[in-house]
C-alpha cells in the first residue's frame, strides 16, 4: 500500500498569514490527509527574538477555518500545560474542528546531553524552559509524568466523573463536558525514539512519529521500528495496529532526494509520512507538494 501524506508548517518567524494560507490549500488537497504545528514558545534557530505562535491557540484558528484536514500538534509539550487543562483544550478542539483532532503527545523537556538527536549545541529547551518558568526533568520522570497525562485525558474523554490520585498529578472529581466529537476522544499520537518511549507507545498509542534524515538515520530508524515491534510482542499487540509516522523536511531544490528519503522509509514500514515545509513558502506549495512528492507514490 502506498503511504499517506500530511505537512506541517512550524510557525516560527513566519506570518499567521502565511500559515494560514498553506492550511487553506492543502484542505482542498484530498492527497494530504492531515496538517501539523509544533508546540515551542522560543525559536529552535534563527534570530532568539522572532515571532513564534502558541500551537493550541494558532490550531484552534486554523480547525475554525477549515473543513476537511485532520490536524495536531507534532508535538504537544507535556510539561507545558496541566493534564486536565490540556484535556479540556483538547476536547473543545475536536468539538470546533468537528471530530478532526489527532492528540500529538511527547514527554517534553527533559535533562539530556549537548547534541542529541542530530540538534547540534546545547539542549534548545534549556533557555526555552527557563525563560517560561519551566521544569527540565529527568527523563524517567518526563514519560512516568506522560503515562500518567494519557490516563487522564482518556478518563476526561470517556467518564463522566472521577478522582485521580497519581504520583504527580491529583484530580477531584474531575468533570469533562461537553466531550470530544469523536468516540473514546482522539486518536493518540505518540512523539519520541528512546526505548521506555517505545514502551509506551507500545501499551497506549495508535500513531507513533519519529523525525527523518537528518535528525535520525535510517540505521536508527531500522532499530527503533524492530525495538517498538519487540515491544508489541511483550505484551501481546499486533505491531499492526499502530501507525509509523516519519516527519521530513522536504527539500523545495530537490525533491527527487525527498522522494528517495520517502522510499526508502515506506521500505522500512513507515506508512504515513509529515512532509515538513520551511519557511518562506513557495506560492501554491501544497500543488507542488502533490505533484512532486505525494502523486509518484500513487
Amino acid at each position: 500500500m502506498p503511504p499517506t501524506f500530511g505537512l506541517k508548517t512550524t510557525p516560527m518567524h513566519v506570518p499567521y498569514a502565511d500559515i494560514r494560507r498553506v492550511w487553506l490549500e492543502a484542505d482542498e488537497f484530498p492527497q494530504v490527509r492531515d496538517a501539523w504545528l509544533w508546540d515551542h514558545f522560543l525559536p529552535l534557530r534563527g534570530p532568539k527574538n522572532g515571532d513564534v505562535l502558541e500551537g493550541w491557540t494558532l490550531l484552534t484558528a486554523l480547525a475554525a477555518q477549515t473543513s476537511r484536514l485532520r490536524l495536531g500538534l507534532l508535538v504537544t509539550n507535556n510539561r507545558a500545560r496541566h493534564p486536565a487543562v490540556l484535556g479540556k483544550i483538547a476536547s473543545t478542539l475536536d468539538v470546533i474542528s468537528d471530530g478532526r483532532l489527532i492528540m500529538g503527545l511527547g514527554a517534553g523537556g527533559t535533562v539530556q546531553a549537548d547534541n542529541q538527536h542530530g540538534i547540534a549545541g546545547p539542549n534548545p529547551g534549556i533557555e526555552e524552559y527557563l525563560a517560561y518558568g519551566l521544569e527540565l526533568v529527568p527523563p524517567r520522570e518526563g514519560l512516568d509524568r506522560l503515562r500518567e497525562t494519557i490516563e487522564i485525558l482518556r478518563r476526561m474523554w470517556t467518564e463522566e466523573e472521577f478522582d485521580f490520585h497519581g504520583r504527580y498529578y491529583t484530580l477531584e472529581r474531575n468533570r469533562n463536558s461537553p466531550k470530544p466529537v469523536q468516540k473514546d476522544g482522539p486518536p493518540l499520537l505518540i512523539g519520541g525514539w528512546g526505548d521506555r518511549m517505545l514502551r509506551l507507545v507500545a501499551q497506549y498509542a495508535d500513531q507513533w512519529n519519529i523525525s527523518g534524515p537528518p535528525h535520525t538515520d535510517f540505521g536508527m530508524l531500522a532499530d527503533r521500528i524492530r525495538r517498538l515491534d519487540a515491544e508489541c510482542e511483550r505484551i501481546g499487540r499486533d505491531p499492526a495496529t499502530i501507525s509509523r509516522s516519519l516527519q521530513q523536511i522536504v527539500s523545495y531544490d530537490d525533491p527527487a532526494e525527498t522522494r528517495a528519503i520517502v522510499r526508502e522509509a515506506v521500505g522500512l514500514g513507515f506508512d504515513h509520512i509529515v512532509l515538513s515545509l520551511r519557511s518562506p513558502y513557495p506560492e501554491r506549495v501544497v500543488e507542488w507538494l502533490v505533484r512532486e512528492i505525494i502523486d509518484p507514490f500513487h
